[in-house]
């Protein structure tokens, strides 16, 4: 794949030490965007099991334990913006790549930091997954339904409070250093991002305008006018017309506007009734018999669509929203600049992959590489 021109951080030199989820996946949205992305992977790594987070890289095999391995990151973390690391705290401290080290080598390098727990309090050290994260912030707790709360999946922890938040703040430090001349440490905790992504829910919890029970008021989903819809052909249809105006355009369309029970919107006694009624008219149709109907008023209904059928909605196909990587259909770069478009800018890399050229292009000759390979330091570079 030709790589694309072009990019809002074009120029910008980032070495990403190989994680898994959220940490590649905040380095893809560096790389669409232009960033020059080095991955230091392990000897021996297995290949990533979620590839298309790997795209738009290239990879130097370094053994790190090694003092020539060492060197090698250090060089490079000297002529990089931005480091991003996801192990546990102390481990890059134990390899002679801390942030200490590395700030006193480059004092403008932006040093990120992502795990679940963050680097710093009483489970900092412990070991964790999204779904253990999530269920420290009251996300968990307030997702599901009235018996029991619902597993997300972990684009809520890994993906949204993790890599999304890891992304924003390398972002806000480089702009920092960019001015000042003055690198920085970033701890990003996925506790800490799904927790941000909590603020209005604790405002209302603060307020008593929502309960914090998940059929309580205020609970999205609570009310019949908000919910997931069976209909006649086993699909689902999702409903979130909880603004008035809207809830009245669909009990019109359903011609039901004068049943007491449906139309008491806010009537939390009425709700089962209300609930149970719109079930049974949702199942008089099929989902897209439904969409079709009233897809186009100011109802607030949509399909719930497959993955597979995700990627042949007209909507989505209008605006290119999936990209073919490889015969790969992926979600397309984000988000969309006018001026610098985003892109995939390299199919996705195995360990070791075009680190030659990334360690010549960052400053490496092509003796002193032929003599690290020699020597060990530089595992399957290729």
């Amino acid at each position: 794949m030709k790589k694309p021109a072009g990019g809002p951080l074009t120029g910008l030199k980032v070495i990403e030490f190989a994680g898994l989820g959220p940490g590649p996946f905040a380095a893809m949205l560096l790389s669409d965007s232009g960033a020059d992305v080095v991955r230091i992977d392990r000897p021996n790594s297995e290949p990533s099991p979620h590839p298309v987070l790997e795209r738009g890289r290239r990879s130097v095999v370094l053994d790190l334990k090694s003092a020539d391995g060492q060197a090698i990151a250090l060089k490079l973390a000297a002529s990089a913006d931005l480091l991003v690391e996801s192990f546990r705290p102390g481990v890059m401290e134990r390899l002679g790549l801390g942030p200490e080290t590395l700030l006193s080598l480059k004092p403008s390098l932006v040093y990120a930091r992502i795990t679940g727990w963050g680097q710093t309090g009483p489970l900092a050290h412990t070991v964790g997954h999204d779904p253990n994260y999530v269920a420290l912030t009251g996300a968990q707790y307030a997702i599901g339904t009235a018996d029991r709360p619902v597993l997300p999946l972990n684009i809520v922890g890994d993906y949204g409070g993790g890599g999304m938040l890891l992304a924003y703040g390398v972002m806000a430090a480089l702009w920092h250093a960019r001015n000042s001349g003055e690198g920085q440490v970033v701890d990003v905790a996925i506790v800490d991002g799904v927790l941000s992504m909590m603020s209005a829910l604790y405002g209302n919890l603060a307020t008593g305008s929502f309960s914090g029970e998940r059929s309580g008021e205020g609970a999205f989903g609570a009310s019949p006018s908000i919910g997931l819809y069976r209909c006649a052909d086993g699909n689902h249809v999702s409903l979130c017309a909880f603004e008035p105006r809207f809830f009245q355009t669909l009990l019109s369309r359903l011609g039901v506007a004068d049943d007491a029970d449906i139309s008491a919107q806010y009537d939390k006694s009425r709700w089962p009734a209300a609930r149970a009624k719109l079930e049974a008219i949702f199942l008089r149709k099929s989902r897209d018999e439904w969409c079709a109907l009233l897809g186009e008023d100011d109802v607030c209904l949509s399909p719930v669509l497959s993955m597979s059928e995700a990627q042949r909605h007209p909507h989505n196909v209008a605006r290119g929203a999936f990209v073919d990587i490889d015969g790969v259909s992926v979600p397309a770069p984000v988000p969309r600049f006018s001026a610098t478009p985003a892109a995939v800018r390299g199919k996705p890399v195995q360990p070791g992959e075009d680190g030659m050229g990334a360690l010549r292009d960052w400053g490496f000759s092509s003796d002193e590489i032929e003599r690290l390979a020699r020597k060990g330091a530089l595992g399957a570079t290729r």
